[in-house]
């Protein structure tokens, strides 16, 4: 949940700096636009929708993929053979 906030932060930030300023008719005063305004002249669906629905879209591709494929194994966690070791020395330095 933490990430769809942050992404949809960052939507807005770069929304922001597209649609730069707004110069209000009454006091003549520049300000930046709020998430409303934004939405409103931005007629996009949700980046988080987007992102979402090309994740789906990548699943799909790579479930159509080989047994031999990396990324298929991955996926479906099929993984052969056994990794070696790692032996991590650890010295103390006094």
């Amino acid at each position: 949940m933490r990430e769809v906030c942050r992404v949809r932060v960052f939507e807005n930030r770069v929304l922001k700096r597209i649609f730069g300023p707004k110069g209000d008719a009454v006091t003549g005063e520049w300000r930046k636009l709020h998430k409303e305004e934004l939405n409103d002249q931005y007629s996009s669906p949700n980046i988080v929708l987007v992102i979402k629905v090309r994740r789906l879209r990548w699943v799909g591709h790579i479930a159509h993929m080989g047994d031999r494929r990396g990324v298929y194994r991955v996926m479906v966690r099929k993984f052969e053979g056994k990794r070696p070791m790692q032996i991590i020395m650890i010295t103390g330095i006094n």
